[in-house]
């Protein structure tokens, strides 16, 4: 399979301080709305925490960038698969 296709895949995202962080989060997505495919969110899931899961569809590089910038906000935690095809 070619390194550059696109596959189906999820990125979940636990936000540890909400009112930190909502904001900086929700900026680093909009500059991927291309790639995905569904949000669904539960704020205040317990405390100040909140998460996040995505569907999308997106190569390799393109999951990584978004994983990498996600990971790098402060109190924001993630993880994400892709589909084997």
């Amino acid at each position: 399979m070619k390194e550059n296709q696109k596959r189906l895949g999820f990125v979940g995202i636990i936000i540890d301080d909400r009112e930190k962080c909502a904001g900086v989060v929700n900026q680093a997505l909009s500059q991927y709305s291309d790639i995905i495919l569904a949000r669904t969110g539960l704020p205040n899931a317990k405390g100040n925490t909140s998460i996040i899961t995505l569907v999308i569809d997106a190569t390799t590089d393109e999951l990584g960038t978004l994983t990498g910038k996600l990971g790098n906000i402060q109190g924001v935690s993630v993880k994400s698969g892709l589909a084997k095809k």
